[in-house]
């Protein structure tokens, strides 16, 4: 079955102040279609190889677009309207699992968004900065946080991301220019955090886009 792009769940303008329509348009309609017909590409071309150097050819193709698709999938959701500007819930942490699971890990919440940014920031060339999960079960005691980062698409295979941050230029180069700490100190404001925290109490180790 061949991959399709997702719908946003929200308008391309609904970002605003923070990531712009001009941005979210060409990352969406482009850049990740970009990897929906990569990939689909790539698995055709692996349905009909017919020897194992052919599949083995067929691999960082795989890898790449394949991990741009689950990974951008996972990033709209991961963003909602700001509430800084009444248009939604994005940057709102509210009282619940994961704010208490992010104090147990950093202590504040201002400290856990300071050592993400920083960690992100470090990123050589493109990749992905992740807190995401360790533990698994349905009891969140059990569960904790940590912060990693990925490079190019590379895709968090053996754990359960909780929040995605894009670092490739196309991310916010047309509105924050060079400067890759603005745009993390920004994109605060319009993390979805109920998204997050539906992706911390799941019961399973599966990622799902």
């Amino acid at each position: 079955m061949s991959n399709t792009l997702p719908d946003l769940p929200y308008a391309y303008d609904a970002l605003e102040p923070f990531i712009s329509r001009q941005i979210m348009e060409l990352h969406h309609k482009k850049h990740h279609q970009t990897y929906v017909n990569a990939m689909n590409a790539a698995e055709a071309a692996y349905a009909k190889a017919a020897t194992p150097k052919e599949r083995i050819a067929l691999q960082a193709a795989l890898k790449f677009n394949g991990g741009g698709h689950i990974n951008h999938s996972l990033f709209w959701k991961n963003m909602a309207p700001p509430a800084s500007e009444k248009k939604g819930n994005g940057g709102v942490l509210k009282d619940g699992p994961l704010k208490t699971a992010i104090e147990s890990a950093f202590g504040t919440f201002d400290n856990f968004k300071k050592e993400f940014n920083t960690t992100t920031a470090a990123i050589q060339g493109s990749g992905w900065g992740w807190l995401f999960r360790v533990g698994q079960g349905l009891n969140p005691s059990t569960k904790r946080l940590e912060i990693v980062t990925t490079a190019n698409q590379d895709p968090l295979l053996t754990h359960v991301p909780i929040i995605g941050v894009d670092v490739w230029e196309h991310a916010f180069y047309l509105q924050y220019l060079n400067v890759k700490a603005d745009y993390l100190n920004a994109i605060w404001s319009v993390i979805n955090f109920e998204e997050a925290e539906k992706r911390f109490l799941e019961g399973n180790g599966a990622s799902k886009l």
